[in-house]
């Protein structure tokens, strides 16, 4: 029996030194990364969760990259891609 793929779709935020995606079939809405944040840029959405909870977003112009949110996620919701620096 072959293994099913699924592809999950990111909502992605441009921060001024990367890239922050969250998959909200993922984020089960406990609120880790909210927790972490040290610039505190995310937040609760107004948009369901996978599992009818509320799902987070974020204010992508204060995110420094730091990548706590994606560390601390349970579930690998969220993606934080730093921009390579410029030579």
């Amino acid at each position: 029996m072959a293994k099913e793929e699924k592809t999950f779709q990111g909502e992605r935020h441009r921060a001024p030194r990367g890239t922050w995606t969250i998959y909200p079939e993922l984020c089960k809405g406990c609120g880790l990364c909210i927790e972490k944040c040290p610039t505190h840029v995310i937040y609760w959405s107004d948009k369901p969760a996978n599992y009818g909870t509320l799902r987070v977003t974020v204010d992508a112009s204060g995110c420094i990259v730091c990548r706590q949110c994606m560390f601390h996620c349970p579930d690998a919701a969220i993606y934080v891609q730093v921009d390579k620096p410029k030579k």
